[in-house]
């Protein structure tokens, strides 16, 4: 009796009704999304952080995230879930809570990636998925730049002297991956006016109509040459740069970068994330 209701009730309602709820329901998906995204502004006694996040499709699975710490610190997290669209902004949620209670509750990145698996890793497998994650504590008194990898790409950075450099390598197993992983940290020594680049892979994989890839190979010279710029003016030149190269042709995956800038100046946290992309855009 209750099916068949149901589904008079459905009947009743109409597949246009339907759309329109539909749509409604993405539309304020997004915003709950945009809103995560664009958490409080932490103040920095020096430098520059700042993020930027384009779906693929209204809603997407990347994710950056900045947690002040009490010892004047700052961690960084950046984040790709398998898969676009609703089903990997669902799992983009179940991330964001998994590093927000472990941020205040661990000592630093690589303690962080081991509490996220140990909290997501039963639910992932049983949904078969996972997630890359990068997380770093940047410590603008000493610009000591602590960090720790989940299967995610190693953060680009521009030493203002000398171009870029290579920070150690570090591999980590990608959350949900393992069971009971420990993910080990490495650290490098940040100076004045440098700048860390981190980055989802929508960026480097992004395509042109013969097929091509954008490839670090393009962005590592645009970054060394516009490294000096404030970072909200270097996440406009990567996108230009990518919306350049792909010709028009439709995004293909979630494009997510967060710039950090080495500075003495006080600044604060700046987040937003992209209020000009929709479904159907024909951006990349």
């Amino acid at each position: 009796m209750f099916r068949k209701t149901l589904n008079q009730a459905h009947s009743d309602l109409g597949t246009s009704d339907l759309d329109k709820t539909l749509q409604r329901e993405i539309h304020l998906a997004r915003n709950i999304q945009t809103t995560l995204l664009n958490g409080e502004k932490p103040k920095l006694p020096s430098g520059e952080v700042s993020g930027v996040s384009i779906p693929a499709r209204l809603i997407g699975g990347d994710y950056y995230d900045f947690y002040p710490l009490a010892d004047g610190k700052i961690r960084i997290v950046i984040g790709d879930v398998m898969g676009k669209g609703i089903p990997a902004a669902m799992l983009m949620i179940l991330t964001r809570g998994a590093f927000r209670s472990a941020a205040e509750a661990t000592q630093g990145p690589g303690e962080t990636l081991t509490a996220m698996n140990n909290a997501l890793y039963q639910d992932f497998r049983k949904l078969k998925s996972f997630v890359t994650v990068f997380c770093a504590d940047w410590d603008p008194g000493s610009g000591k730049f602590v960090y720790a990898n989940a299967g995610h790409d190693l953060p680009v950075i521009v030493r203002s002297s000398v171009g870029t450099i290579e920070p150690p390598e570090l591999k980590g197993v990608m959350l949900g991956g393992l069971p009971s992983q420990v993910y080990k940290e490495k650290e490098v020594s940040l100076q004045e006016e440098d700048m860390v680049f981190f980055y989802t892979d929508g960026i480097v994989e992004a395509q042109n109509r013969e097929g091509g890839m954008y490839k670090l190979e393009r962005l590592v010279p645009l970054l060394i040459g516009h490294s000096r710029k404030a970072a909200a003016e270097i996440e406009a030149v990567v996108t230009e740069a990518i919306h350049d190269f792909t010709e028009g042709l439709p995004q293909r995956d979630d494009i997510t970068m967060v710039v950090l800038k080495v500075g003495k100046q006080t600044t604060e946290i700046a987040s937003y994330s992209s209020p000009f992309i929709n479904a159907s855009c024909d951006f990349l």
